[in-house]
């Protein structure tokens, strides 16, 4: 007879995040060299159900509370900032299951680990014909898609008469040709290289929001994706400056300038800049978890998460990664020449939490759009 399944809590979700974190922190130099998690590493955060927290419950996903993931993701982020990376991307992207037809999305994810991850972005082109969908494209900054069983390619869509819309397409993983191109400066474990497909045809109840497929109205849905995508970034740029404060306080412990006898942790600049550290995070970390756990208040109720909500998760978003870059930068110069090697855990923090600032989720194009709402003035909100 089988065993009904039981779904982790949310105390056990965060107790495994931070198990794995604590393992994932001392393989920091493996995933950079292979410029991709292990696949162990990431199976471990599948089993441990990770990518599935987005995924619909009725296909045995969790629908976590977006405040409860983002824990997840800034805790494994403090101890490998790729591994919180790919972890949010793979959450992220099992939400677009909750889009498409409930047939196809039980054949897609047919097994609890199954792992999907992918590009919003329209790199790719294709047309609808008789029930099928047939792509062609190339995309960029394709996180943990080595790992993924699935993958996501946004693409312009034709469809008759209509005009060209933007939708995602879920492409089987051994159908992807994978390019070596994730030779970069940090987050280098997230094996976010580019992948491309050529004249691929899959049945058009692939296409994400294609037709009148809509999500349910549980909490979880009343996010946008973008709001979804946009709170992992900041997660893990949380995570990666907490992490930072927590290595130079370590290091500041045995660390002496020439010809002194005192540590740097005796120092009174020390002192100053980890204060002014702890209270520009600990300020920008409440900023962010206050506006969340708002809309999700707003989203048990049954409501749809607000524009004005959803402005202000995305100027906490964009703050909590502009105050961690401030961090991670006043922790690294506080480290000296130490924290120039390779081997410092301090040089490799500032390379990761420096490409999360690249993101568009949280590109300075961002304040503008939210200064214009709060201001009043007419602004394009579709990506907010």
């Amino acid at each position: 007879m089988t065993q009904p399944r039981t779904d982790p809590t949310d105390d056990q979700l965060l107790g495994h995040a931070r198990r794995l974190s604590l393992e994932f922190s001392g393989r920091a130099a493996e995933f950079d060299l292979a410029r991709k998690l292990g696949q162990d590493a990431s199976d471990a955060m599948a089993q441990a159900g990770f990518y599935r927290l987005f995924v619909p419950q009725y296909l045995g996903g969790l629908e976590a509370s977006p405040l409860v993931s983002a824990q997840i993701f800034e805790r494994l982020a403090q101890g490998n900032a790729s591994c919180g990376w790919v972890a949010f991307i793979a959450a992220t992207s099992g939400s677009t299951l909750a889009s498409i037809p409930k047939d196809t999305a039980r054949a897609i994810f047919n097994h609890p680990n199954t792992m999907i991850a992918g590009v919003f972005a329209p790199a790719g082109k294709a047309s609808v014909s008789s029930g099928e969908v047939t792509v062609s494209g190339r995309w960029q900054w394709g996180s943990g898609t080595q790992n993924a069983n699935w993958i996501l390619g946004g693409s312009l869509i034709e469809a008759g008469d209509r005009k060209p819309r933007q939708h995602m397409i879920l492409m089987p993983a051994e159908q992807i040709d994978f390019l070596d191109t994730w030779h970069v400066s940090g987050l280098q474990g997230t094996g976010s290289t580019d992948y491309e497909v050529s004249n691929l045809t899959l049945p058009d109840s692939h296409i994400v929001g294609f037709g009148e497929q809509r999500p349910p109205r549980t909490p979880l849905y009343q996010f946008p994706q973008f709001t979804l995508l946009a709170i992992g970034i900041g997660a893990v740029a949380l995570g990666i400056a907490r992490a930072a404060i927590e290595e130079l306080i370590r290091l500041a412990q045995s660390k002496k300038r020439i010809n002194s006898t005192s540590t740097l942790a005796d120092r009174a600049h020390s002192h100053l800049e980890v204060a002014r550290a702890e209270a520009r995070l600990r300020s920008a970390r409440a900023f962010y978890y206050q506006t969340i756990e708002e809309a999700w208040l707003v989203a048990e109720a049954g409501e749809r998460v607000s524009i004005e909500q959803r402005r202000d998760i995305r100027l906490a978003t964009t703050h909590a990664v502009e105050t961690s870059i401030k961090t991670v930068n006043a922790m690294y110069t506080l480290g000296g020449g130490s924290a120039v090697y390779k081997d410092s855990p301090l040089q490799r923090h500032l390379r990761d939490v420096h490409v999360t600032s690249q993101h568009i989720m949280v590109a300075p194009s961002t304040l503008e759009t939210v200064g214009r709402l709060y201001l009043g003035v007419e602004a394009q909100t579709s990506t907010l």
